[in-house]
Formats: structure tokens, sequence, C-alpha cells
């Protein structure tokens, strides 16, 4: 069995031009660089399928049904052709909450009890724990992925043996920690994947293992 876990493409959120914008978090899309990551990704992803000789047969796409990881499956998947495409609601990002589309600097501001609550939060209990206000914690997050390995494992009685799971980069980190029962101080080391990037999961010699085969589009950070 194989799980390809991809990130979605640079949106207006990474850019954050989505602080003008407005838009929730849910409706955020690709910028145009976005698109073209996601082009990359799925050149790669079916040069790979094609060299290491993987059958997608039994295979499924999953998105989260953020715009976002909606566009980058859709072009992702012009490459790969599969046929079984599913959304699940427990793959959407991490839940914002009042600090969703505001500068860190204006949600000090504009929310001075809230933040100083969750900065306390984080700096006592880690990130992994400190739940955003009107938010989720990672820690939420990792409780909806084990949710949705539930629901993973439906589709694999049912004979299904690869997967490609496009959604965001707090889910994808819960997913792997959920997976390999890794700890909360391993959230909190790890960085998130880069735009597109796509981290696989498999066996070698009944031994689960997890690696980067594709590092994504790196981006300047503002």
């Amino acid at each position: 069995m194989k799980i390809f876990l991809i990130r979605h493409g640079e949106s207006m959120q990474n850019t954050k031009e989505n602080y003008k914008l407005k838009l929730p978090d849910h409706k955020v899309y690709l910028t145009k660089k976005g698109e073209d990551d996601a082009e990359k990704a799925g050149m790669f992803l079916k040069k790979y399928i094609e060299e290491n000789q993987i059958n997608l047969d039994n295979s499924t796409i999953f998105n989260s049904p953020y715009t976002r990881a909606r566009q980058t499956k859709n072009i992702i998947n012009s490459y790969l052709n599969i046929e079984d495409q599913k959304e699940d609601i427990t793959l959407i990002e991490q839940r914002y909450g009042l600090f969703s589309d505001t500068p860190l600097e204006e949600c000090k501001r504009k929310y001075p009890q809230n933040f100083e609550y969750y900065d306390k939060l984080y700096k006592e209990q880690g990130r992994f724990y400190a739940k955003l206000p009107d938010g989720d914690s990672p820690y939420d997050v990792a409780l909806r992925m084990k949710q949705f390995i539930d629901t993973l494992y439906r589709d694999i009685y049912e004979g299904k043996d690869t997967f490609f799971i496009v959604s965001h980069g707090t889910t994808i980190k819960c997913f792997i920690m959920d997976w390999f029962h890794y700890s909360p101080e391993w959230y909190d080391k790890e960085k998130n994947l880069d735009n597109c990037a796509i981290r696989l999961i498999d066996k070698n010699e009944n031994k689960w293992q997890e690696k980067y085969i594709y590092k994504g589009s790196v981006r300047k950070r503002k």
C-alpha cells in the first residue's frame, strides 16, 4: 500500500494577499504560481508512477473541500486520471478562527485579550496543544485525522491500495503523526511541507516508512 500526501499549491493566504480580500479560509484560491506548482507536481507524479511501475487500477484520490485543495487536486489528477475521486471534510486545514485573515500585529491590537491568552497557551503548552481563539489546535486536527484514517481503512478493505491525499500543511503533519504514533514534541519540531511538496508512506520489509519524494515549491517567507 502507498499513501501520497500532497500539500496544495501556493494560495492567496500564503502570499498574504488575502489580508486585503478577506476571503473565508475555505474560499481562498491558488495564485498563478500555485497553479504552476500543481502542474509541476502532477508531471512529477506521472513520471514517478511510470518509473516505479505503480498500478493505479485500485487507487483513490482524496482532497480537502477547500477551494485551493480542490484546484490542486484537479490539476494533479489531469495527469493521473484517477476515476475514484473523493472529498472528505476531515481533511480541511486547521481553523484559525479570529486570526484567519488578519496580520499578526493587527491581531494583537484588535484582539488583545484573545491574543494574550493564546500566546500564553503557546508558550506553556507548545504549538500542538495551543487552541486558536474560535478555531482549532493541532490536537483537534489530529483527532480529525484519526477519523479520516478509519475512512481510509474502509477503502483498503474494499481493495484499494494506492491513495493520493491533497490537503493542508497542518493536516498532513497530523496525519503523519497519527499514522506513526509520533509525539506532540515531534509535531512541534517538524516543519510544514512547502506548497505541493509530496511525502510518501509505504512499507519496506513489513515496516512502515515515510519520506519526501518531491520538495515542492520553496516560497520566500514574508
